[in-house]
């Protein structure tokens, strides 16, 4: 049997535990519903039925008594309706008799009543003179017969109801027990015996891990002795090979271990970038030939040769392996640092991983420095032309935009329905072509390390309020509704209040373009001990975790998503100016669904 068959198998007592308990809720459900239902269909209609009744009779009352006191039209209309209502609540309780002696009850309701309606019939035809003593004789005492026998139908369903309350509160209480005891139950059984499978599952695991301490200490005849035939068996057989190996290696000769060092050397000059092994104080513990013959170092006279650019980076990066850190990846190619060599000057990407020992310590760090020049020289190239493309088309672009506005203003002349349609496309185009040669201007600003701050003291409410303003128009054109949760008393912020806006501005477009419609955009602010945090939240299909850091890069967009002609540079211009602030940007997900984007800004100015 394989390890996975043995992991599922393992996991059954769980399974079946968790099958148990789920049906034993879902009997303590369905007999708490059978309860509630039967206490509606059984008399909550008998009891809304009586209510009514009870109402229409009053309506009578008063009709009979609006005839008495000469409005005997409008009474006698009021009577007649209400004698109608009566009659179909009368019925309704007759379909629903549910309870012992509710029958009889109802019988005796419906003998009040037709003896009440034979005398209202005489009523109706009583000229008035006379319909004073017939109401207080005859009609009032049988509309007090009636209400009475409304009342008893009205109380015996009340009593049932009460009844069966009780029982169901008894009854929930005896099921919720017995859904404790049976989660309890399965709980413990499902986890003794998936532990007791688990526990012999991974027994050859302990054979293992003493083997491989007893290799560790210096044991070369240490071997993991496991049977069968399942993946860890595999592992254990692999292990016995290395260990094996291992020991023949420790038994070679030192000619042996010479020329597999002079074959490693080999295949490390064999590399065209330079790689440097540094040791714990600095030293350089080896060289291959490119690092050699580009930076000129030596083994004998260390790091002193190296400018004084490369030697810090060589530094920071050997701190950083003998931390305990593990291996250093660079984030992009803005880490390449400048390097003066016999061919010319150089960039250098450098990432270092460590150098362990037999006993596991870090011994070295060996730093690659991977020529990087022609890839920035490429990328610098792009950064211009892009650069040069969108100032090139801000001219004609804002003489596009002028002419669409004339024309849509009949400067031009009159204008039919379907030009004016097409015209309104048109312009919309031309603000989103706008949108984005502004973004790729912000982008060559910020590439060439142009992002100039005007800083200027900004209370936090106004602030936000500001960019609830800014967006108020696009929110209600695309049906979605803002909403601040900024409180006053935020105090106040030292920061550039147009950057920032353009930050808001991302933030909530991009919220108000994924929102569903109708939805809610929110934007909140919160004062903490050293910053602001602002958060904008929505309530769309959010943010996969795997894309949470790449979203912010340079012309990413999510895959699958809805594009509207964006270059997608406007969260990577937000994470900049964010970032030129001080602050930190970030993704997470919305309790109850949607995206929550946030940021937070110092209080103090960055130095």
């Amino acid at each position: 049997m394989s390890l996975r068959a043995k992991l599922v198998l393992a996991q059954v007592p769980l399974l079946a535990a968790l099958i148990f308990v789920g049906a034993v809720g879902s009997f303590t459900a369905r007999e708490l519903g059978d309860g509630a239902r039967a206490i509606l269909s059984d008399n909550f209609r008998s009891v809304l039925a009586s209510q009514r009744m009870s109402e229409e009779l009053a309506r009578i009352d008063s009709g009979a008594l609006f005839s008495v006191a000469g409005e005997r039209p409008r009474g006698l209309k009021l009577v007649s309706e209400a004698r109608r209502a009566f009659e179909v609540e009368l019925r309704v309780q007759e379909g629903n008799v549910t309870e012992a002696g509710e029958d009889e009850a109802t019988a005796r309701l419906r003998a009040q009543w037709q003896s009440l309606s034979e005398s209202l019939d005489g009523f109706a035809s009583l000229a008035a003179s006379d319909a004073r003593a017939a109401y207080f004789d005859d009609v009032l005492p049988k509309v007090t017969a009636v209400r009475q026998a409304t009342a008893a139908v009205l109380a015996l369903n009340q009593d049932t109801m009460v009844r069966k309350s009780d029982r169901a509160e008894r009854s929930a209480r005896f099921l919720n027990e017995l859904l404790l005891a049976a989660s309890a139950l399965g709980c413990l059984v499902g986890v003794l015996a998936s532990g007791m499978l688990t526990t012999r599952l991974l027994r050859p695991l302990g054979v293992l891990s003493q083997a491989a301490r007893r290799l560790g200490e210096g044991d070369p005849e240490a071997r993991a002795r496991v049977t069968g035939r399942d993946e860890l068996a595999q592992v254990a057989a692999e292990f016995n090979t290395m260990a094996e190996r291992l020991q023949r290696y420790r038994e070679s000769t030192l000619g042996q271990l010479l020329a597999a060092h002079r074959s490693s050397q080999a295949v490390i000059d064999s590399l065209t970038d330079p790689v440097v092994v540094l040791g714990t104080s600095g030293e350089i513990l080896h060289l291959n030939a490119a690092a050699e013959a580009l930076l000129e170092l030596r083994a004998d006279t260390g790091l002193e040769m190296a400018g004084a650019e490369l030697r810090a980076v060589l530094e920071r990066l050997r701190a950083h392996v003998f931390a305990g850190n593990g291996a250093y990846l660079p984030k992009g190619l803005e880490e390449a640092v400048r390097a003066v060599t016999p061919a010319g000057e150089r960039r250098f990407l450098p990432r270092a991983t460590p150098v362990y020992s037999e006993q596991g310590d870090v011994i070295g760090a060996s730093i690659v420095l991977q020529d990087v020049t022609r890839l920035l020289s490429f990328d610098e190239l792009r950064n211009d032309l892009v650069a040069t493309v969108a100032h090139e088309f801000r001219t004609p672009l804002t003489s596009l935009r002028m002419a669409i506005h004339l024309l849509n203003e009949r400067a031009a002349g009159p204008v039919s329905d379907k030009q004016a349609d097409l015209l309104f496309a048109a312009r919309e185009d031309c603000e989103r072509l706008q949108a984005i040669v502004d973004e790729l201007l912000d982008l060559s600003r910020i590439q060439a390390g142009k992002l100039e701050l005007r800083r200027a003291e900004v209370d936090v409410e106004s602030l936000a309020r500001g960019a609830i303003e800014a967006q108020r128009s696009a929110a209600e054109l695309a049906g979605v509704g803002l909403r601040s949760e900024v409180l006053p008393g935020q105090g106040s912020l030292y920061v550039d209040p147009e950057r920032i806006a353009l930050v808001f501005a991302n933030l909530l477009g991009n919220a108000i373009e994924h929102s569903p419609r109708p939805g809610e955009v929110v934007l909140r602010a919160r004062a903490e001990e050293r910053d602001v945090r602002f958060e904008v939240a929505d309530r769309g299909p959010g943010v996969p975790r795997e894309y949470r850091q790449a979203i912010f890069e340079k012309y990413f967009q999510l895959p699958g998503a809805p594009h509207h002609g964006g270059a997608g540079l406007g969260l990577f211009i937000a994470r900049e100016i964010v970032h030129a602030h001080g602050g930190e940007i970030g993704v997470e997900d919305e309790p109850g669904g949607g995206a929550l984007f946030w940021f937070t800004l110092p209080r103090e100015a960055a130095p």
